[in-house]
């Protein structure tokens, strides 16, 4: 595990080689040291999620033996990473020490690249945002992306109290095919982010480890740490943004496709439309809500969303949106019986949860063997960027199968 500007300058830009290790058809065993490495970000882990938990119970959780857990806690504590918070008293002996994360321990900056805005967000170790700063901008170009990151960084840092020599790295969400789908007003040279490498491109002005990732898969990553993924392990995460994505979780790890392009259900064929060729985001995305608004006259914002003029505009919307949501909807809970289907986006929560609830009606009157319940995710309008900021911690601090994976090394 490393911090700060002492870190490789490593990039991730597509994910490859972590792609490679998961869908390597050889066997693979592991060493010691990444068996090493697992326990002491499994052990973290159970202390972030249960704060004041003492040795015995994370024995129990984990399986692991008192002295593994003495001596995988004694190095968390001196890397800064926990802390006791005092002592459980019991019925017998010696009270037992209680243990949390330290939220100071580690920092990690996310990064959302999106058609219709920019955010920059830090988070802490035990998962709360600690400073936020978002600009609405229209197809931002990759010029547009480095002068936000140039003008924000400081501030955000700033307004975070953040240890920079305690920052693990950048995440940065963005969309596929960012230069490459046709939306409402897209510029004639958006084209140029289809040949950008975003990560070397802002590797000048960010002295951490970069990671890139889907938005959608960030987002999903992001709630399957800190959102509902622990009440529903496997789920579709669905994400209406610009244009919608969605990511699949299978037991709280995060499942690509064989091309890396596992849930594109935007890109689906929508069969409820009245015109072809159509596909889902042609309706379900705030491209499509805000060009009726347009349409309509009204000022395509996200305020004019809770405007009562827009009422009319947004009830069609959404009953279209129902629509054309409802095949894959049932193509998701029949092939892959997920704990649930949760929306998160750029959409106000009202209107998540209008769709949510649309969506539940609408599939409650179609027969099925099975049916994912349709909920409101846990992190809805941030998600790509806060679930961009979790990439460097699973890179370095939280457990994932991968760091088991030898891959042929």
């Amino acid at each position: 595990m490393v911090f700060g500007r002492t870190a490789s300058r490593r990039r991730d830009t597509d994910g490859t080689a972590a792609r490679a290790a998961r869908l390597s058809c050889s066997l693979s065993g592991t060493n010691l040291a990444r068996a090493g490495d697992y326990n002491l970000r499994t052990v973290l882990q159970a202390i972030r999620l249960n704060p004041g938990t003492t040795r015995v119970a994370i024995a129990a959780q984990t399986g692991l033996t008192a002295p593994t857990i003495a001596n995988i806690t004694g190095r968390l504590a001196a890397m800064g990473l926990v802390h006791t918070t005092g002592r459980r008293q019991g019925s017998r002996g010696q009270p037992a020490l209680q243990l949390e994360a330290n939220a100071d321990g580690a920092f990690a900056i996310g990064l959302a690249i999106d058609r219709d805005h920019l955010t920059l967000v830090t988070l802490d170790l035990i998962g709360a945002v600690r400073s936020r700063i978002t600009r609405e901008i229209a197809f931002a170009s990759p010029d547009d992306v480095s002068g936000f990151v140039t003008e924000s960084l400081d501030p955000l840092i700033a307004a975070a109290r953040v240890d920079r020599d305690r920052v693990l790295g950048v995440g940065i969400a963005m969309p596929d095919d960012l230069g490459g789908i046709a939306l409402p007003h897209r510029p004639s040279d958006y084209d140029r982010w289809s040949r950008l490498d975003i990560g070397a491109h802002l590797a000048p002005l960010l002295p951490w480890p970069i990671h890139v990732d889907n938005d959608a898969a960030a987002a999903a990553l992001g709630e399957a740490q800190h959102g509902a993924a622990f009440a529903a392990p496997s789920f579709f995460y669905l994400l209406v943004s610009a244009g919608l994505g969605g990511g699949l979780v299978i037991d709280r790890t995060y499942h690509r496709g064989a091309h890396a392009r596992s849930g594109e259900i935007g890109l689906m064929p929508d069969l409820a439309a009245d015109r072809a060729p159509a596909v889902v985001q042609d309706t379900v995305s705030l491209s499509a809500l805000f060009a009726r608004l347009e349409a309509a006259g009204l000022a395509p914002t996200l305020a004019t969303l809770a405007e009562s003029a827009a009422g009319v505009v947004i009830d069609r919307w959404l009953a279209d949106s129902v629509e054309a949501l409802v095949q894959p909807m049932i193509a998701i809970s029949c092939l892959l019986d997920p704990d649930a289907v949760l929306i998160g986006g750029r959409l106000p929560m009202p209107l998540i949860e209008r769709l949510a609830a649309g969506l539940t009606a609408r599939l409650a009157a179609t027969r099925l063997p099975v049916r994912a319940p349709v909920l409101p995710a846990a992190m809805a309008q941030d998600a790509p960027a806060v679930g961009a900021a979790i990439l460097p911690f699973l890179a370095h601090l939280l457990p994932s199968d991968a760091i088991l994976i030898q891959a042929g090394r």
